[in-house]
């Protein structure tokens, strides 16, 4: 707390951007300080994702028809890029959690009361998330290979895939924060943020062939957002599971991915700082 009062009593940036880069950085190194003092948080957050490696990769990958086998080999491939997607979204969670739990405690107020740029405090948690989540990433991304996930396509195909899973994941941090600064305790803020999550997640390509669905479910499936990042990890990864659908979002993925991922940050960023400014502990 002290670091980002000592910040805001500097004379302002004449530049608005700038000030609110600095801002933003200095919120970022206030939270993630916080997180490694507590680390538990850290090790729950990578607890989940490898339990579902290990029991999709083991309890359902040799009973899914991947590409017209069942070899729990290619169902592992095909599943990673599920997994990591839905990783970086159960992220939202965290961020509408801890932000609850800032205006709270009143923290909000404080930030409020300092001349600080409108967005920074919201960037800034966001920002220390995306961090957070990378770290778990990575971790993740080590226990697929032990599983046998591998890919088949480039150095640079590859960080792609991972650069885009990231953005989800942030543009889905925005949606945490709205949440957050809408309801009064983090309990509340953490129910909120699993529960549509679910269906986003499910509803898609993450741990089935759509085209195993119904039409109707196919459909949304498809044009979840959710999916196109799915698909578009796969494609950069070499993993099967390569769509047949006629949906613009399966057949263009990678620019799916981003249109949604940029789409959904700027709509939630906006509507996040407009709660923000009107926000009450």
């Amino acid at each position: 707390m002290s670091a980002v009062t000592d910040a805001v009593r500097v004379t302002p940036a004449t530049n608005p951007v700038s000030q609110s880069i600095r801002d933003s950085l200095v919120v970022a190194k206030r939270n993630l300080i916080r997180m490694s003092r507590i680390p538990e948080m850290v090790i729950f957050g990578l607890i989940q994702p490898i339990m579902f490696v290990v029991l999709f990769s083991y309890v359902f990958g040799g009973s899914m028809n991947i590409g017209g086998t069942t070899d729990p080999a290619v169902y592992r491939e095909f599943l990673m890029a599920g997994i990591f997607a839905q990783t970086v979204t159960f992220a939202t969670a965290g961020a509408g959690a801890g932000i609850a739990d800032d205006m709270h405690k009143g923290l909000i107020d404080r930030f409020r009361s300092l001349p600080m740029a409108r967005g920074a405090v919201l960037t800034g948690r966001t920002l220390a998330d995306l961090v957070q989540t990378a770290l778990t990433l990575f971790v993740l991304a080590m226990v697929a290979l032990l599983v046998g996930w591998r890919t088949h396509t480039s150095v640079g195909e590859v960080l792609g895939a991972f650069g885009l899973l990231l953005l989800l994941g942030y543009a889905f941090t925005w949606v945490g924060a709205l949440i957050g600064l809408s309801v009064r305790t983090p309990e509340a803020a953490t129910s909120g943020g699993l529960i549509w999550l679910f269906p986003v997640t499910f509803v898609s390509n993450a741990f089935v062939d759509s085209s195993q669905m119904t039409p109707w479910l196919r459909h949304v499936a498809d044009w979840n957002p959710f999916s196109a990042t799915v698909q578009a990890s796969r494609v950069l990864f070499g993993n099967p599971g390569v769509s047949t659908s006629d949906a613009w979002p399966m057949q263009h993925p990678v620019w799916a991915s981003l249109i949604w991922s940029i789409l959904i940050v700027v709509l939630f960023r906006t509507l996040a700082v407009r709660k923000y400014r009107s926000a009450t502990a």
